[in-house]
């Protein structure tokens, strides 16, 4: 579904034009479990068998088979099940990765024990309660070296450092809470250098959070410098092109469009950011992410993709849901775009939005995004593949550039 004149007025875009290239990396679908309702997923080696498996939702998924184990029971909520991220991350430190997730109707967010023995139950240890989170990620934003987690709790701004337990024995974790600060948070989170100091700032749809000297124990100053909406997560920052300005990219959560924000600054030193169009033909933009596909060595692969049905009624709902990857071309200043899977249209769904299903209206094997994306070489080929959850099934994009 494509945005009208004026609706891309009324979004005060400047115009540039998407050139659709041929892609260099190939692609091979692999279908883990089509009728996966889940929208989290985390790739990482449950059994210690040296092989990638898949976890999502109350299933892992052993490799290369891809059999099924249980994991946990995990609620659902209408069309929504309370599984927001499956973050790999060996907490006790016994040799088994666990996982660290959150949820939205539990406003949790915690650690799910690896029982280390197949078909036993794992278990969920609380982390905090910070709200309802729609997601999360893990980056270093303390600079310590270890990646910490970075929920995306709309109602509030709250991370948690990943601290190395001094028997050197696992991990704990410790609260950051920046919700005092009105008006820094809402629906989105990031991550970027915005002031190219060297360390993390933390991007919300309306500002960032600057990263001080000493991130665990100093204050992190606020910047209210821009309104993005309700963006998806992450927000990223990088300087696209090479002006020595950081600029920002995000998609719009609810609505229609991938964007970038091209940073400005004039003589007398006033910062803007200038938005422009990537993609108007993705809606319901819920996750981003870099990666080296095309195995350069850099990664400047932009991934993305439609959340199905992230609310059954909004722009884009029944649109063919697409996964997509984007590189910037700095001499020609646009973006390339490759598609990595496009579906058909729910032309059939219901009127009523309280009646729809992915898994109905959607065809059989229809691939899109939920909340994550993994990013990592699942085949050991030598080259980054991708795994993709959403309420249309769960799947494994082999890359086949190797």
């Amino acid at each position: 579904m494509t945005p009208t004149r004026s609706q891309l007025a009324a979004l005060v875009v400047l115009f540039s034009p998407l050139v659709a290239t041929a892609a260099d990396v190939k692609w091979k679908k692999h279908d883990i479990n089509p009728k996966s309702i889940f929208e989290a997923a985390g790739a990482l080696d449950v059994d210690n068998d040296g092989k990638i498996d898949i976890v999502s939702g109350d299933t892992w998924y052993q490799a290369p088979n891809w059999k099924p184990f249980p994991v946990r029971k995990v609620e659902q909520i209408g069309t929504y099940t309370n599984d927001f991220a499956n973050i790999p991350l060996d907490v006790n430190g016994d040799g088994h990765t666990d996982f660290v997730t959150c949820s939205y109707f539990g406003k949790n967010v915690g650690w799910v024990e690896n029982p280390g023995e197949k078909g036993k139950t794992w278990t969920y240890h609380e982390i905090g309660l910070p709200g309802s989170s729609e997601a999360a990620v893990r980056v270093d934003l303390d600079g310590d070296g270890v990646g910490d987690i970075l929920p995306n709790t709309v109602n509030a701004l709250v991370w948690y450092a990943v601290e190395k337990n001094p028997n050197g024995r696992g991990v704990t974790f410790k609260e950051h809470n920046f919700s005092s600060v009105k008006g820094s948070f809402g629906h989105g989170v990031g991550t970027g250098d915005i002031n190219r100091d060297g360390k993390l700032d933390i991007l919300t749809p309306t500002g960032w959070f600057e990263s001080p000297a000493d991130p665990k124990h100093e204050t992190w100053a606020w910047h209210p410098d821009w309104n993005l909406g309700s963006t998806g997560i992450q927000i990223l920052a990088r300087d696209l092109d090479g002006d020595g300005l950081v600029d920002l990219i995000y998609g719009n959560g609810h609505a229609i469009g991938l964007f970038w924000a091209k940073q400005e600054k004039s003589a007398d030193g006033k910062v803007t950011w200038r938005k422009e169009l990537i993609d108007d033909e993705i809606s319901s933009v819920h996750t981003l992410l870099w990666a080296d596909l095309d195995g350069d060595g850099k990664a400047d692969e932009l991934i993305s993709g439609k959340r199905v049905y992230a609310h059954e009624k909004e722009p884009g709902d029944v649109a063919p849901p697409i996964i997509a990857s984007y590189k910037f071309d700095r001499a020609k200043m646009k973006w390339d775009r490759s598609i990595i899977a496009k579906g058909k249209a729910a032309k059939d769904a219901p009127a009523d939005p309280s009646k729809r299903n992915a898994q109905k209206d959607f065809p059989p094997g229809t691939a899109g995004t939920g909340l994550e994306i993994a990013a990592i070489d699942i085949d050991g080929d030598g080259d980054v593949d991708l795994v993709c959850p959403g309420k249309s099934g769960l799947y494994f994009f082999e890359n086949l550039t190797k």
